[in-house]
């Protein structure tokens, strides 16, 4: 079933039930107020009987049934009975249609006034007093005139709610139906969204309603996964291009070594030659293969509790042993700070993969192969800064510094591939926090890591 006929039907329900016990309430407060005010007319019809037949301003019984069968305002089958004290009946209108039995003369004498019903009939039983005499007086009637008018009520009840209904199921399919247009719009537009057209967007108009939010949200999303797939075929057209150039230099090498009669010298150098190419290939490979890692959802990297300021000295000093010519300076302000106040929770490796490639790329880029590595808290979050003096990054080109294989102007000449600053940046935001870049003549160029605490 559509769920246009879902909530066609389930509206059309909830509100024919609810129209369906204010049917109910109206007609159990019409039925009530018919039969209290029967009952009144009873009881009044009982009291007069009392007064005129056995009261001060008796009338003779003969007289009085012909005054009741003349009476414009008597009741339908009305039967008027009044007993003594010894429960001998000493008037009766003649209908015979009530039968009283001493149990139940004795029920007014304790009651004082009692109702009851038989079939359509309805009694009324009173202890009349006069002179200190009692009398039970019952009166007894059909309410012909309020029995119809309740029966005319529970049809025209019946009836608006028949109609009723009807009417809520078409307007209720109507309005659903123009409210889940906008569904149908989108699902159209969906239809036409693939991988190679990921340009389209769902229509989101201007109420602030929930299909309105989901527009926005299912367009922003569209955006996140157009600038993915941007980012991937950019990313394998950049890695085949960096991958075919030094294959295509070792193949190159060997064919030329295998067609020339080479001495073992010259054959060494090419052999030499082909084992920087291999091992410049190895690292790339183990680049990419760590940016694809650093790709994937936090969710899926184990995170522990790690001391930054630990993990920073240790850095330097591997990158020191890999590289003795560099001179990285750490600073970690202001010192007299706890043991726990550098304490923050991450995925070790990687960020020592981070810190590293900055670090390196630090000391790659300054003449004399300086860096300064600075460390200080906040409230909140950790920051770090990696600061050197050589060669500035372009104002142009500081946008697109994280981005993968893209490489300065100020990078030619020296070795690398455009990975490390870009495998940087996903750690970073893998750990959610923030990194940026600021590079002048005057102040060098300066790289700030933020992460939460």
């Amino acid at each position: 079933m559509s769920l246009r006929n879902r909530l066609t039907l389930l509206s059309t329900a909830i509100v024919s039930v609810f129209l369906a016990l204010f049917c109910l309430l109206l007609y159990l407060v019409a039925e009530q107020y018919r039969e209290r005010e029967f009952r009144a007319r009873l009881r009044a019809e009982a009291l007069t009987a009392g007064r005129l037949l056995v009261g001060p301003g008796r009338i003779d019984p003969t007289l009085y049934k012909s005054i009741d069968k003349n009476e414009l305002t008597v009741l339908p089958q009305e039967e008027l009975i009044i007993y003594n004290t010894q429960n001998q009946l000493i008037y009766e209108s003649g209908t015979d249609y009530l039968t009283v039995t001493p149990a139940v003369l004795n029920r007014v004498r304790q009651l004082q006034t009692t109702y009851w019903r038989e079939n359509e009939r309805e009694v009324v039983g009173i202890l009349f007093r006069e002179n200190s005499t009692p009398f039970i007086i019952f009166a007894s009637a059909v309410d012909t005139y309020g029995e119809r008018t309740i029966r005319n009520l529970i049809q025209l009840l019946v009836g608006g709610w028949l109609l009723m209904t009807g009417l809520m199921l078409v307007a209720g399919r109507f309005f659903v139906g123009r409210m889940l247009h906008p569904i149908s719009q989108i699902n159209q537009r969906i239809d036409g969204i693939t991988a190679s057209n990921l340009s389209l967007r769902l229509p989101a108009g201007d109420s602030p309603d929930e299909l309105t939010q989901l527009a926005q949200r299912f367009n922003r999303m569209l955006n996140r996964l157009e600038e993915a797939f941007r980012l991937q075929r950019s990313f394998v057209s950049h890695a085949s291009h960096e991958l075919r150039t030094p294959l295509t230099a070792i193949t190159g090498q060997l064919e030329v070594s295998l067609l020339a009669d080479d001495s073992p010298d010259e054959l060494r150098a090419t052999l030499r030659s082909v084992l920087d190419d291999v091992r410049g290939l190895n690292r790339m490979t183990n680049g990419l293969l760590a940016l694809a890692n650093a790709s994937m959802d936090s969710s899926t990297v184990p995170m522990a509790p790690l001391q930054l300021d630990q993990l920073l000295d240790q850095v330097r000093q591997e990158l020191q042993r890999l590289q003795p010519a560099y001179t990285i300076h750490l600073h970690i302000a202001p010192l007299e700070k706890p043991y726990t106040d550098w304490q923050m929770t991450g995925s070790d490796p990687l960020l020592r993969t981070a810190v590293f490639n900055l670090l390196d790329n630090g000391g790659k880029f300054s003449p004399d192969h300086t860096v300064s590595v600075s460390l200080s808290g906040r409230d909140k979050s950790l920051q770090i800064q990696v600061h050197n003096t050589g060669s500035t990054i372009p104002a142009d080109q500081l946008s697109a510094v994280f981005v993968p294989f893209q490489r300065g102007r100020n990078a030619s000449g020296l070795p690398g591939y455009g990975i490390g600053l870009s495998l940087t940046e996903r750690i970073v935001r893998l750990h959610r926090g923030d990194i940026r870049v600021e590079s002048s003549e005057e102040a060098g160029t300066t790289f700030t890591i933020i992460l939460p605490r």
